[in-house]
């Protein structure tokens, strides 16, 4: 297999132009790893308190030294809550896992818990507005957890939208240490996708009431495990697997079956045998290199994954002292085809997906077509090659990897490298004299790619809905919603957008968004330029656009402009609604203060605006 020029290009700038900040971070790391498990250089009141809740047999073997047999010691840090269905599951985690690591030669010790806030309850409400600092407080909480210094790895255990991102952020700190993830898996199918979305727009347009709203919503989200739409959760599990994060194979396996339990189990014995002391030390600051990062960008793309991750993988590799910017992924999306549709950019969800070939298939493809680097260090041992494989359960329960079948199962959800759905990844970026952005077009339809209309300013997602109410949002549009961005206001998602913008397209008019806020993993069939950065409250030019301004957003030549030549003497306006406090947005006022652009990952460390 030879890698595709593109792939090859794109990672040699991508280590030229962080070879600095790369070798800074791995002396760090590597200086960390070679003082040995912490643990053996604290004081006996320290190591005292680190085993003082533990077992007998747990404490002799934390109390040895290296000399003396020490036993390796894996960290458990979990975003477990019973409240959100994603990560209902992981309630039980800490104890198998325990047990498995004890079986493996270990000890294992639950370090710490991290929050975890679900887009979709917070969605239109003030409460969104922390979602993306989550993230950040996140990776704090995880650091918090691995301070303590007792540790030879850890155990990642978290699934949504800003959790994963955050935990590898954090775990990138400690990049001394191998790490794990540990999935929960999806909910059974409930309610298509498709149903769902037509009962939203139906009650947007006032057809059907709250109650049937409900129901449908309620037969969507039923269970326990992520939602089943291909949003940031899903892409997020998607990304562990291929960066090789998780075991083979375990991204999409469902909650509460034999096979999860035994994907859990194993991946507690495996990543005792990547410590130092085991011998077989794969540290994850060395795993996550500059292949890793393009594979992850390659698979992204592949798939039609979230834009959420045009931020959150900019802000992890930044974690590993690695600089990836907007351009290696627009570059990059002119190479990767399109491989798989699931919902928003088909009907398949992503239990479909896993049914038909799934992850083994997909990487299986992209590693045959030179899309992937083949010669990465996962946790299952060396080379991505293993990640053709899916796990199967003996009649004893024992589990094995077996090679996947070499067809796809349905060619409408998942097809080979040879004959794709599209040729280019679907992911664009805009630039004109409103700024950069983002635009996910692979559930666009082509001739709706290219909009040149006047906008209609708005300063709020509520705005902009009591328009369309009010019958005063009809016609050809661009909506620009604006002071969205994460120094105003922590860059919320607007996906509640999608039903009125949806209703106005269907209508035959022709309809855009543009916007420095987010449109998440469910960005749909509407075109949105998002993440338009500078933003609106660093005086970017969004801030200057006035209601009747003719806007063109243009996907295939890569514009974003507002045809007015008066644009850059206009005073920019300033924000109408105040976002600073309420809902614990108060507590963030430095993180708004300290945040770094979108291109930057809209992170608050090192921020930079």
């Amino acid at each position: 297999m030879t890698l595709h020029p593109r792939i090859t290009d794109v990672t040699e700038r991508l280590r030229e132009r962080s070879a600095q900040s790369r070798a800074a971070y791995l002396e760090r790391i590597r200086a960390a790893a070679e003082a040995g498990p912490a643990r053996g250089a604290l004081g006996c009141t320290n190591l005292a308190h680190g085993f003082a809740a533990c077992p007998a047999g747990d404490k002799l073997e934390l109390s040895r030294t290296v000399p003396d047999g020490a036993k390796p010691n894996i960290a458990i840090v979990s975003s477990y809550n019973d409240m959100l269905s994603a990560h209902q599951p992981l309630r039980d985690y800490p104890e198998l896992l325990k047990e498995a690591v004890r079986e493996a030669g270990g000890v294992a010790q639950f370090a710490g818990g991290v929050p975890a806030m679900c887009d979709g309850i917070t969605q239109g409400r003030p409460g969104m507005e922390l979602s993306l600092f989550s993230r950040d407080v996140i990776a704090m909480s995880a650091a918090v957890a691995l301070s303590h210094e007792m540790f030879d790895g850890a155990l990642m255990l978290g699934v949504c939208d800003k959790i994963v991102p955050g935990l590898l952020i954090g775990a990138l700190s400690f990049g001394h240490l191998p790490v794990a993830f540990v999935p929960a898996g999806p909910m059974a199918s409930g309610v298509s996708n498709a149903e769902k979305a037509r009962i939203r727009q139906l009650h947007a347009e006032g057809k059907v009431g709250r109650e049937e709203l409900l129901k449908a919503e309620s037969r969507a989200y039923h269970s326990p495990g992520t939602c089943t739409f291909y949003g940031t959760a899903n892409s997020n599990q998607m990304l562990m697997e291929v960066m090789g994060l998780h075991l083979p194979g375990a991204s999409f396996e469902q909650p509460g079956t034999p096979m999860r339990e035994a994907l859990t189990a194993e991946a507690g014995r495996r990543v005792v045998g990547l410590t130092r002391l085991a011998g077989d030390y794969t540290p994850v600051g060395e795993m996550i290199d500059e292949r890793a990062v393009v594979n992850a960008v390659a698979a992204l793309l592949a798939t039609g994954g979230s834009t959420n991750h045009t931020l959150h993988l900019v802000a992890v590799a930044e974690a590993a002292g690695i600089k990836l910017t907007w351009d290696d992924f627009a570059e990059l999306s002119e190479v990767v085809p399109l491989l798989a549709r699931m919902y928003p950019n088909g009907k398949a969800d992503v239990n479909r997906f896993h049914e038909v070939g799934g992850m083994p298939y997909l990487i299986g493809q992209m590693l045959d077509a030179g899309l992937l680097h083949p010669d990465v260090g996962t946790v299952a041992g060396p080379g991505l090659d293993r990640y053709r494989h899916r796990p199967e359960l003996s009649g004893d329960g024992s589990l094995a990897w077996r090679e996947a079948p070499a067809e796809s199962g349905d060619t409408e959800v998942l097809r080979p490298a040879k004959d794709p759905f599209a040729d280019d990844g679907g992911l664009r970026m805009l630039h004109g004299n409103l700024g950069r952005s983002v635009m996910k077009v692979s559930a666009v339809e082509p001739e709706r790619r290219v909009v040149e209309a006047p906008a209609r300013v708005f300063d709020s997602q509520a705005a902009l809905q009591q328009a369309f109410t009010d019958g005063g949002l009809d016609g050809d549009v661009v909506a620009v919603v604006r002071f969205q961005g994460p120094g105003a206001n922590g860059m919320p998602e607007l996906h509640k957008l999608t039903p009125a913008l949806g209703v106005l397209q269907d209508r035959g008019h022709k309809v855009a968004l543009v916007t420095d806020g987010r449109m998440s993993g469910a960005s749909g069939k509407v075109p949105a330029a998002i993440h338009v950065s500078p933003e609106a409250a660093a005086g970017g030019p969004i801030a200057r656009v006035r209601d009747g301004d003719t806007v063109r957003v243009d996907a295939e030549s890569g514009t974003l402009e507002v045809l007015a030549a008066d644009l850059e003497q206009r005073a920019p306006a300033a924000p109408t609604v105040d976002s600073s406090v309420g809902t614990g947005r108060e507590l963030f006022a430095a993180f708004r203060a300290a945040v770094g652009p979108a291109e930057r990952g809209a992170s608050v460390f090192g921020g930079d605006r």
